[in-house]
């Protein structure tokens, strides 16, 4: 049976511990020697796996879409890390600026948050688990400001992550902060897997401005020669903000990243 496996991080850079659930896959043994997983790393942890810790009881049914696709051969054996979030510190950690929109994202720890990930987290997975080395089998992802998240730490930190899936991401920041960041990036991860749906939001301009720049992010990573192979990009007609939505493109998501 699939396991879920909860460890708390002490992190200096975050000045508290953070809790981390590890979903192990169908027929995982962390003692035979040459076996080595890939690792995904999720943000807003509570979310992913259980009803009762899930905003409005809402998940994205990660462990059941994983073990489905991994029982099928559709992706490898993979490690799925949930990283809590911060709770009331949740969008100052996910963001690297301040989002004027939101009177709970200012004072921003989005560099301080992608230091806790890369040099902090990901090495207590390797002394953990039995995980497979470079980048082609790292991911990161998440979604709303915990897309930001991902998308900021894998410019900041090139050549960590070689899977990056970026649901519903919050790129008007700071005047589209991030798609000025991207537009100057030299290195990309190898697959990068984008969603969105057209009723992000109860506001139709917001709603034209989320999928506007979901494409224009699209143009960007086309430019610097993702082609359809290294890039999908899935606008949903009619999908809210909202961890159904999310799930039900999991499969896709991870089919692409990973298969």
């Amino acid at each position: 049976m699939p396991l879920l496996v909860r460890h708390d991080i002490p992190s200096l850079y975050l000045g508290s511990s953070r809790r981390i659930t590890v979903w192990l896959p169908p027929g995982f043994r962390r003692r035979i020697h040459r076996q080595r997983y890939p690792v995904l790393y999720l943000n807003d942890g509570q979310n992913l796996f259980e009803p009762e810790r899930a905003f409005a009881g809402n998940t994205w049914h990660v462990a059941e879409v994983a073990e489905y696709l991994v029982q099928r051969r559709r992706i490898p054996p993979i490690l799925i890390v949930g990283i809590d979030h911060g709770e009331v510190r949740r969008a100052r950690e996910y963001l690297p600026v301040e989002d004027e929109r939101n009177p709970f994202a200012r004072r921003p720890l989005g560099r301080e948050y992608a230091e806790f990930v890369t040099r902090e987290l990901m090495p207590f997975m390797v002394r953990t688990y039995p995980i497979a080395p470079g980048a082609a089998a790292s991911g990161f992802g998440g979604s709303s400001y915990g897309a930001m998240a991902a998308l900021y730490t894998a410019l900041v930190k090139p050549g960590i992550f070689g899977r990056l899936l970026i649901e519903s991401p919050s790129l008007y920041v700071s005047r589209g902060f991030l798609l000025r960041m991207a537009r100057t990036a030299k290195r990309w991860p190898a697959r990068v897997y984008l969603g969105v749906g057209t009723m992000e939001t109860r506001r139709q301009d917001w709603n034209d401005e989320t999928v506007r720049n979901v494409l224009l992010l699209e143009r960007i990573l086309r430019r610097a020669r993702l082609g359809p192979r290294r890039l999908r990009v899935r606008v949903e007609e009619g999908a809210a903000h909202s961890e159904s939505a999310w799930a039900a493109r999991l499969p896709d998501a991870l089919e692409f990243l990973f298969g």
